[in-house]
């Protein structure tokens, strides 16, 4: 065998033992999934999503619902045949581990830590209706549940939940127009609407569970325009006062606006 047929062939099982070891390496990535939804407006296990004393509430029809995403746990092995179907597959998202898991590496401290975001963007979605509304939050008390649900994407519809159960459309009108809403997105104090991770999937599960209309941070817009489900319309936002004035507007049979 000649020295450049040697060199060749030390090079082939370099390479091919390289791609032994990816192909079987654990990657530092998770596979997501469209995940539950829930309805702000209704009750989670008996007691209602969001309860309100020290000011008259209204009886809602039509549903407000968050969304979410699974995705595999923190200790799960993610290999490169699930990183390739994945990327094929249009119900599943290949995710960076570290933007589903920022902390920790157990089930215990990821629960711990998404249920903390989950507590600080309820206390902020709180703020940002009532300042909406200009109501005191020393007169109106608010208390949201919703179950082991984490993170802070559901901040949003817990917005408009609680705007729609103490306001309507501000017409008399409930702010759904009857509808199954759904959507996402973070929120501040201010009422600005943030992005939010895994957002492609969640569409699907709102679809899925028989919404028309889906609220979506506007940054995030192509994002899932391009495997949108059929029959869903997509509405972008900005600000919580966005959201507001497009589901008026769709409420009233007007043009909102889309991505």
């Amino acid at each position: 065998m000649s020295l450049r047929a040697r060199i060749l062939a030390v090079c082939s099982a370099l390479v091919l033992a390289l791609l032994a070891a990816v192909a079987f390496a654990p990657l530092p990535f998770s596979i997501a999934y469209p995940g539950l939804t829930a309805n702000v407006l209704g009750s989670d296990k008996g007691e209602q999503v969001i309860t309100i004393s020290g000011a008259e509430t209204r009886k809602t029809t039509g549903q407000l619902r968050m969304t979410a995403i699974v995705a595999t746990g923190p200790t799960v092995d993610v290999r490169l045949k699930d990183v390739i179907s994945g990327w094929f597959d249009t119900g599943r998202a290949v995710m960076p581990r570290d933007s589903v898991y920022p902390v920790g590496d157990s089930p215990e401290e990821v629960d711990k830590h998404n249920l903390k975001e989950m507590k600080e963007s309820q206390d902020t979605a709180v703020q940002a209706a009532l300042s909406y509304l200009h109501r005191s939050p020393e007169k109106v008390r608010i208390t949201l549940r919703l179950g082991k649900v984490g993170g802070p994407s559901a901040g949003l519809m817990f917005s408009l939940g609680i705007i729609d159960k103490l306001d309507g459309d501000g017409r008399g009108g409930d702010l759904t127009g009857g509808r199954i809403i759904s959507g996402t997105g973070t929120i501040d104090a201010d009422g600005k609407v943030g992005p939010v991770g895994g957002v492609g999937l969640k569409p699907k599960a709102a679809k899925r569970d028989g919404a028309s209309v889906f609220l979506v941070p506007k940054e995030q817009c192509s994002d899932v325009t391009e495997e949108l489900p059929k029959g869903l319309k997509l509405i972008p936002v900005k600000e919580l006062k966005d959201a507001v004035s497009s589901l008026q507007a769709l409420a009233a049979g007007k043009e909102v606006p889309s991505c």
